[in-house]
């Protein structure tokens, strides 16, 4: 039984259609296939809103019912303790991986949001790559991953670091977080493509800060009250 609890403060406003998509996405990801548990989500480049969908995913799920654990895994920048104004001391990944801590219930919390419980980042460490390419790292996805329904792993932009690419190496599939109208198809390709060289499927795309007002397409999917799906999509937010 976890003993440490942490309250997470979500800022964010409510909005109907951001709430309806990650919905969909939730349940994309579960017809994804049953051993899909251990999902990376990762961004091409910074700001594209990753940890947003992330988290908001992870609670998602445990509103369904499911046992859900969320790694931030971006020990090199992470925004959890001051995007959720978590107020206490916590311990977190780059310590355990450093060897400072060794037990899971020094870093592992229990959160005020249904089934869902979290490993934040930690201090920020000089060698993320080489920390989260160690055995220690795979153990824990393995560890948790026959305990929790599903592990969500944040990691920093596969196309500014390696990091990613690493973490994938330890998961069943990942999540591309792309900005709408902000990055480049080579750019996206080339995320997806150092993702799955890393032996790592990608299961979608998640199309995000989509303005739904401009141009003749998204102005009748906004009218008709729905989100488009492509052949690698999951979700849209306008946001």
């Amino acid at each position: 039984m976890l003993e440490q609890k942490i309250t997470l403060t979500d800022v964010s406003k409510d909005d109907y259609y951001y709430d309806e998509a990650i919905k969909t996405l939730r349940t994309n990801l579960q017809f994804s296939g049953k051993n899909n548990k251990a999902i990376l989500i990762t961004s091409t480049v910074p700001g594209e809103g990753k940890s947003d969908i992330c988290f908001h995913l992870a609670a998602e799920l445990g509103k369904a019912g499911k046992k859900v654990l969320l790694i931030d895994a971006d020990i090199r920048k992470s925004v959890y303790v001051s995007r959720f104004q978590i107020e206490q001391r916590v311990n977190g990944l780059s310590q355990f991986l450093s060897g400072q801590i060794e037990k899971l219930d020094q870093f592992l919390y229990r959160t005020n949001f249904e089934n869902l419980h979290i490993i934040l980042a930690g201090p920020v460490a000089p060698n993320p790559s080489e920390m989260l390419g160690d055995n220690t790292f795979g153990d824990l996805i393995r560890a948790t991953r026959k305990v929790y329904d599903y592990v969500l792993i944040d990691t920093p932009p596969v196309n500014s670091v390696i990091d990613a690419a690493v973490v994938g190496q330890h998961c069943d599939g990942a999540l591309l977080v792309v900005e709408s109208g902000g990055i480049s198809y080579r750019e996206v390709l080339k995320a997806k493509n150092q993702l799955e060289k890393s032996g790592c499927r990608v299961l979608g795309a998640v199309l995000n800060k989509v303005d739904i007002h401009v141009g003749r397409y998204y102005h009748s999917y906004y009218k008709d009250g729905k989100y488009y799906y492509g052949s690698e999509s999951s979700d849209q937010d306008n946001s």
